[in-house]
């Protein structure tokens, strides 16, 4: 299929199937100009890096430039199809404005200068703090789309070689949920189902995952099921009627910050109409009999009332959920970026241990991720965590990373929890944080609150550094900036939200002296004369393959296991699934088929927290609760949002994703297509609200929360009552008047978060909707 037509029709025609079927190929393609793909000089494999789902794909190359992408039709995870994004989105690659020399303050001013002078200056700051404050002061912040090997050996710099515990990514702010979800219920990370759950699935539940739109060629599968023989019930929970709550049999649209008493009024009714498989969880689990008293408190009225939903659609959720056969549960930002968002993710994770449904087709649980290589961050401890799973507050984790990187194990920071992405922030607020080196990510965009986000970016005694492909608002305020390759222009290997690893191979060179991130984070090792404890170089490796091979060493016998795998393998391979070792050579499709977690005390990589408080249970805690290493049933009570709508600001207000454009519009923004599909903001309202307000279809309004106000055309219909949408992609980079109406969502959100995963909270702002007259709009 070409891409002419996939704007309109982003998800393409439908190849129907029925339960326990293979999924039929349908190739996608789009080359530049319409070119004849016999007239492609190479075709190189990679797979999609504007979303999670990991769909392999083929870069086209011509006269040594990108021209285009197809999907591959034999890779695991997409069969083919291609995702909108990833079909126009390589153009950014292309783009005359990229950056192609590093740039440096002089005077106020960003100028160019070259790679020698940019990295001294760098080196003699990172130095100097050292020596002055200590490894405290130097602080990461890193992304969801770079590379294993990248976020590897950043993860070594930033925790053994410096030896700061300041290290995150922006996957704090779309997955970190997930990680502390399946850490609370399973002792671990790491995705339990696989995509293929899809084909067998008699029931799918979508918890906050607007998968039509953030994962587009996963929801292809779906579609391609509810268009075959004996297709699967949908239940969509959402404030939002999106494309997957138009398919959906049951449509829950909860007011925001309410998921939890949701969730617990499902569990009250599989618990209340013996849905329970008592077997597994007399077995496999411990924690059921303070989830029953919990829940016993949650009927549906009570919910409905909480929520603002139908008790009769809360009892057809669960009643379809509790009678599946086969039930395959998603959730992702809806969830993740609300209040109380670990407590509302680990009762999706509560439904599959009470039915019994892990481990077997159709039965899986996938707490999703929002870009490509989050997995990996996450995996490699460039989120804070340490690599491989290894959990900071067990001394002989720590012992193993010290043997594995030659260091002292007092070097590797382990005193305290990792420092998340907000209180990084705070610290370069208060000024103990004094250096912040940020690659690949635009956060003067994406965090919230971003009047504070600018001041803090903007101080003279923080040094900024900024790693990236172009000029974004974030390098508008750093005071070393350095042109990054993308995706295409390096090689590297990246794990997909259902634990699918792909090779991506380097395509073209990038343009300039950019260079690939792991080549300056090499770079900076070097100059900074990183040693291990025999004197020898630290990290060791020299490229990408090195830097793969010795992540596999830190791998072995972690429940994401490597060491099965090789860039040769990965070469021969469509996609595999870790962990991949002696045990399993071909990969594992889903986790816990026989029962046995990665929730022993010895071997988990979390001892857990308080769902309430966020408070570390301390490790003589755990043992006692959970001895034997099962999986653990958490309750959740509920608590309302810190910021609830008023007088004052009576709609809530919650911020997210539209289909063409992927995180701040960087990458997606320079793609013609995908730019002309989405080309501005739009605030979504109800029909009942918008007539109360007199606002009609199209009008400008302004929205505010008590931070800062947006501006942009209206929306109606699509939206529950009382729920104000404004998607976040945009910022006033590519704005005329970039002191005109405000247009980035994050101008509105607050400084607040979930207290176990650290994910701020976007969906739970109070706000207010006025129209703009037209002499304020030309104003």
């Amino acid at each position: 299929m070409s891409g002419k037509n996939r704007i309109a029709e982003p998800w393409g025609e439908r190849t129907p199937y029925g339960p326990g079927q293979d999924w039929p190929t349908r190739v996608d393609m789009f080359l530049d100009g319409e070119l004849d793909p016999d007239s492609v000089d190479r075709w190189v494999p990679t797979a999609s890096v504007l979303h999670s789902n990991g769909d392999g794909l083929d870069i086209a190359v011509k006269d040594g430039g990108i021209v285009g992408v197809r999907g591959r039709a034999s890779d695991r995870v997409n069969h083919g199809r291609v995702d909108a994004k990833d079909l126009f989105g390589w153009q950014a690659n292309n783009s005359a404005d990229r950056l192609t020399a590093p740039l440096m303050r002089v005077h106020g001013k960003l100028v160019e200068t070259d790679w020698d002078t940019a990295m001294g200056r760098v080196v003699r700051h990172s130095r100097q703090l050292l020596e002055q404050r200590g490894p405290s002061a130097i602080g990461f912040y890193t992304s969801g789309q770079l590379f294993l090997e990248e976020y590897y050996t950043l993860g070594v710099i930033a925790h053994g070689a410096i030896g700061t515990n300041h290290v995150d990514g922006n996957t704090r702010l779309c997955t970190a949920t997930a990680a502390a979800a399946l850490k609370e219920s399973f002792g671990c990370d790491g995705q339990p189902g696989s995509y293929t759950d899809v084909d067998h699935a008699d029931v799918i539940a979508l918890y906050g995952h607007n998968v039509a739109e953030t994962q587009s060629v996963l929801w292809m599968r779906m579609l391609d099921r509810l268009a075959g023989p004996n297709p699967p019930a949908v239940i969509c929970v959402d404030p939002r009627e999106t494309p997957v709550a138009q398919h959906a049999t049951v449509h829950l649209a909860p007011l925001p910050g309410t998921n939890v008493a949701l969730m617990n009024a499902l569990l009250h009714e599989i618990i209340e109409n013996g849905w329970v498989d008592r077997d597994y969880v007399d077995a496999h689990t411990v924690g059921y009999d303070e989830l029953v008293k919990r829940v016993a408190e949650f009927p549906p009225e009570r919910a409905a009332d909480i929520c603002k939903v139908s008790a009769a659609d809360i009892r057809e959720a669960a009643r379809l959920i509790g009678t599946a056969t086969a039930l395959l549960s998603t959730v992702l930002q809806g969830f993740y970026q609300a209040s109380q968002a670990t407590a509302a993710a680990v009762q999706v994770n509560n439904i599959h241990l009470l039915r019994g449904m892990l481990g077997k087709p159709g039965c899986g649980v996938l707490q999703m991720n929002g870009q490509p290589t989050a997995e990996n961050t996450r995996e490699c401890g460039a989120d804070g965590d340490l690599a491989g799973f290894r959990n900071w507050s067990n001394d002989s984790h720590v012992e193993q990373l010290s043997a594995l990187w030659n260091l002292q194990m007092h070097q590797i920071p382990h005193y305290a929890p990792p420092t998340h992405a907000m209180q990084m922030f705070r610290f370069a607020e208060q000024g103990t944080l004094r250096m912040l080196w940020v690659s690949a990510t635009n956060p003067a965009v994406s965090l919230p609150e971003l009047r504070r986000i600018r001041s803090i970016l903007a101080q003279e005694r923080l040094f900024v550094v900024v790693q990236d492909m172009f000029a974004t608002e974030t390098t508008e305020l750093a005071d070393v900036v350095l042109p990054a390759a993308g995706w295409g222009e390096k090689t590297g290997t990246f794990t997909n939200a259902d634990r699918t690893v792909h090779l991506s191979e380097k395509a073209v060179d990038p343009p300039g002296q950019a260079r690939p991130d792991l080549e300056i984070f090499l770079d900076y090792a070097r100059r900074m004369d990183f040693r291990d404890k025999d004197g020898q170089p630290l990290p060791a490796w020299t490229d990408p393959e090195s830097a793969f091979e010795a992540w596999k060493r830190c791998s072995a016998g972690r429940p994401c296991d490597y060491t099965g795998l090789s860039y040769e393998k990965l070469r021969e391979s469509n996609g595999i699934q870790w962990p991949c070792n002696a045990e399993h050579p071909d990969g594992t499709e889903r986790l816990y088929s026989d029962g046995r977690f990665s929730a022993d005390p010895e071997y988990c990589e979390s001892y857990g927290r308080d769902l309430i408080t966020g408070a570390p249970l301390e490790p003589t805690e755990y043992r006692a609760m959970n001895p034997d290493g099962k999986a653990i049933i958490k309750a959740a009570e509920y608590l309302p949002p810190h910021e609830m709508p008023s007088k004052d600001y009576p709609l809530a207000l919650i911020t997210g994703r539209t289909l063409y454009h992927f995180h701040t519009r960087t990458k997606t923004g320079r793609a013609p297509q995908l730019r002309d599909a989405a080309p501005q903001p739009w605030v979504e309202m109800s029909a009942t609200d918008a007539g109360r307000l007199g606002i009609a279809e199209g009008d400008m309004v302004e929205v505010a929360t008590p931070r800062n106000s947006v501006t942009a055309p209206c929306r109606i219909g699509g939206i529950r009552d009382g729920v104000v949408f404004v998607p976040f992609h945009y910022g006033y980079w590519d704005v005329d008047d970039p002191d005109g109406h405000h247009r980035a969502a994050n101008e509105m959100t607050l400084t607040d978060w979930d207290p176990v995963s650290k994910q701020p909270i976007f969906k739970t702002a109070a706000a207010r909707v006025r129209p703009v007259n037209r002499d304020e709009e030309q104003r």
